[in-house]
């Protein structure tokens, strides 16, 4: 209206603030299966850590049991050339003709003449240790055992070989008559013969032993 004094205009509300935006790169959390966070140790890295570590060990536990067998291997030793040899052969003839004694003796009934107990006795008893000293000079443990007097052995074991035997072949050649029992008259008296070669082998194979005996000793 005129002369109306004008109306008073409504206040102004002041403008929002603004907040500060920081300078730094704004960091975003981690998404499944991404990246870790900085500052936390990596789980993959940490379980290859004890997996490489374990197959670490196994390949140095495989290539020390591989190099104890090639130095066990190594360490065995095969002498071929002792069967080539007159003391090898003797050895031999000894085994099959012995084998031969009490195995023919062994098929009868021998218990009923007593005197072939002690034939049975000295040829089971030479031949498993023929049989021994065989292996040993194969093998060449002699050679590992160096505090035995293998020479000395030897001298005694073909020695008391050859007596022992000699007097069994002899036992055994005079209880042999087919009068006496005629079913085993022919084992029994090829018993005899076989037994009398073995002791003529054990006798040459004391006569080798001696020498080796005596080269030992004057050294």
């Amino acid at each position: 209206a005129p002369g109306a004094p004008p109306s008073p205009s409504p206040p102004r509300s002041p403008p929002p603030r603004r907040c500060p935006q920081s300078s730094g790169p704004r960091v975003q959390p981690p998404t499944r299966g991404g990246s870790p966070r900085r500052g936390q140790p990596d789980r993959g890295a940490a379980m290859e850590e004890p997996q490489r570590a374990r197959s670490h060990t196994v390949t140095t536990t495989a290539s020390s049991f591989a190099e104890n067998f090639s130095t066990s291997s190594s360490s065995f030793a095969y002498d071929r050339e002792f069967l080539r040899t007159l003391p090898g052969l003797l050895i031999v003839a000894e085994i099959v003709l012995g084998l031969l004694v009490w195995t023919l003796i062994a098929g009868t009934e021998y218990f009923r003449v007593p005197a072939f107990g002690w034939v049975m006795f000295v040829a089971v008893f030479y031949w498993v240790l023929t049989v021994f000293f065989l292996i040993i000079y194969i093998t060449m443990t002699y050679t590992r055992i160096p505090q035995v007097p293998w020479t000395t052995v030897g001298l005694c074991f073909n020695g008391s070989a050859f007596v022992l035997y000699l007097s069994a072949a002899v036992v055994d050649a005079s209880s042999v008559s087919p009068e006496r029992d005629s079913h085993n008259f022919n084992s029994w008296a090829a018993s005899s013969f076989f037994a009398f070669l073995v002791t003529i082998c054990y006798a040459g194979n004391t006569y080798f032993s001696f020498i080796a005996w005596r080269s030992r000793t004057i050294q």
